[in-house]
């Protein structure tokens, strides 16, 4: 495995680092969009989470990192292992797949394995990206370029969380569960809003503006090329550290209550800002929540839901012909509004 930039060691963008740690808490938050300027550490960002998370478990053997805690939702497979009590479990860093933008049909979603067929004879399926980033996260570099055929693909797993493959007689089906992570630059157009919307949160990323900013930044980098073994033991503690918040969080998460007060906040936040749906409450909720869990409030307050309003709603808002303010500008009004 390559090596990669700690996440510990990000200068600056706050609010991309605190939505991917919230993802990575929660992932029924549902991703992260990451759009911005060229070199403000998009990808190194994604990259570092990889590399920080928590180990899960599987079963071993699984083509599909089934949960060995979830009997209902193995694959086939699992499903015969269990039967005959050959479950085993091992534990396995979480998976972080890229999609290129070039990717066939077939290696996104799976394919019939043509070594078998062609030495065996035998129909069998050989898993693409899909299957590999089940319980993981999908991650597209340049989202805003990827190909329509390959969007349509991801909205219809994202919907119902299962890749349903038919192919040269054979019918798959097997469970894909991920977290989307986007990341790309808006000057090379705009995203598509049945994706747009499969996204829970969407930050804006900015190159650093200050001159102190700058300079760490370009430190740490030429510090890391330099000579990377003494630059990750040096972050060894603060990656530890934050790790084991992560899982710390993870625990709390289901502890933590959100009032009906917080609730009808997030409503009227909602209703003020005109988005469509309810998709807009769900994941300014779970984000608070996950917030929370990671600051160790067992409550969620409306300094949890302040701060995440604007990852969580900017990218839901209609346009309005009267209104020329960006997004960021009409979540912050009506933050002002509704809590003062």
């Amino acid at each position: 495995m390559a090596t990669v930039f700690p996440f510990s060691a990000i200068v600056g963008q706050e609010e991309m680092k605190l939505a991917l740690l919230i993802a990575a808490i929660d992932q029924k938050v549902g991703g992260v969009l990451a759009f911005g300027d060229r070199g403000a550490g998009k990808s190194t960002a994604v990259r570092a989470l990889a590399a920080l998370l928590p180990k899960m478990k599987t079963v071993v053997g699984c083509r599909y990192n089934c949960d060995p805690d979830l009997p209902a939702r193995f694959c086939e497979e699992c499903q015969e292992k269990a039967k005959h009590g050959k479950v085993k479990t091992a534990q396995v860093p979480v998976p972080v797949v890229d999609l290129p933008l070039g990717a066939t049909e077939d290696r996104v979603v799976g394919a019939l394995d043509l070594e078998r067929a062609l030495a065996k004879g035998e129909k069998a399926f050989e898993p693409g990206l899909l299957a590999r980033a089940h319980r993981g996260f999908l991650y597209i570099d340049e989202a805003n370029l990827l190909e329509d055929h390959l969007v349509d693909l991801l909205l219809d797993v994202a919907a119902s969380g299962e890749n349903v493959v038919e192919r040269e007689g054979l019918s798959i089906r097997h469970p894909a569960r991920f977290v989307l992570v986007g990341t790309g630059n808006p000057e090379e157009g705009e995203l598509r809003p049945q994706l747009l919307d499969r996204f829970g949160m969407s930050v804006e990323v900015k190159t650093p503006d200050t001159l102190p900013e700058r300079i760490e930044v370009v430190r740490r980098r030429d510090a890391f090329e330099n000579d990377s073994a003494a630059f990750l033991e040096h972050w060894s503690k603060e990656e530890a550290k934050l790790r084991r918040k992560i899982t710390q969080a993870k625990d709390r998460l289901p502890d933590v209550s959100v009032p009906d007060a917080a609730l009808e906040r997030a409503a009227k936040l909602c209703m003020t800002l005109g988005t469509d749906g309810l998709r807009g409450e769900l994941t300014l909720m779970r984000a608070a929540r996950a917030l929370a869990a990671l600051e160790h409030d067992k409550i969620v307050t409306d300094d949890h839901l302040k701060r995440i309003a604007p990852s969580a709603l900017r990218h839901r808002l209609r346009r309005n012909p009267l209104d020329d303010a960006g997004s960021s500008v009409r979540v912050d009004r009506a933050l002002a509004e509704i809590f003062g």
